[in-house]
Formats: structure tokens, sequence, C-alpha cells
């Protein structure tokens, strides 16, 4: 198992994920660019960026968030975990997340409509 700059619990978890998706670290190719953006000199001096292709689904993922490349490598590996499980049926954090907002949202609008006195066959 691969270890990044991060806390050995978000280490865990990404090998647990990868592990129930079926992803396996040789099914990963890795490269390796320049950076862009902020950062100054050590951004042109090192291959920050991380580009990641699962060679048996086809999907790519280019990630350049931190200046840090082992923290890069985490962050690409992450979000190809979201597309294929995207891909696969499965329900995402975020998309856990929007409809969770979107029922809050329906709700709230549903009570200031009763508060408001707008009911069937009322004209205002």
């Amino acid at each position: 198992m691969l270890v990044f700059a991060v806390s050995e619990e978000k280490n865990r978890w990404l090998a647990q994920k990868m592990k129930e998706l079926g992803i396996r670290e040789g099914d990963l190719e890795e490269k390796f660019v320049r950076s862009s953006g902020k950062g100054g000199q050590h951004v042109n001096k090192t291959s920050t960026c991380v580009h990641l292709r699962h060679l048996p689904t086809g999907l790519e993922v280019k990630c350049m968030q931190d200046r840090s490349q082992s923290v890069n490598r985490f962050l690409a590996r992450r979000e190809l975990i979201e597309k294929i499980e995207r891909l696969s049926g499965r329900a995402t954090p975020e998309e856990v997340k929007r409809e969770k907002i979107r029922k809050q949202k329906a709700r709230s609008g549903r009570r200031a409509r009763m508060k408001h006195g707008e009911r069937k066959g009322e004209d205002g």
C-alpha cells in the first residue's frame, strides 16, 4: 500500500475504497507534470501536478491543488474513486450532500408557504 503525506486515517480510507471498487495500483498510470499558478520558483522547478489514468475504464484525472506532489497523488486518487463511483451508480459523498440540501430547501419552502397562508384555492 502506498502511503501519502496525509493522515493515517485518510490513507486507510483510500486503501479501503480502492479495495471496495476493485481498483489496483497496477491499473493506474501515473505521470508527473510541472504545475502552474502560484508558488513562484518552487512550482517552476518541481513536477507536482499529478496526471492519473485508470487503464480499465480509461478515466483520467489531473490534480494540482497542492504544492506537495504526495498530497496531489492522494487527491487525484480520491477524485478518480469519485468518478468511478459515479459511473457505477453509487451515491458519492458530494451527491449525498446535494440531496440533503435539496430536501432542506424543499422543507423550508413548504413551511414558508404554510406560514404565509398560500393554500389550495386561495387567491392572494
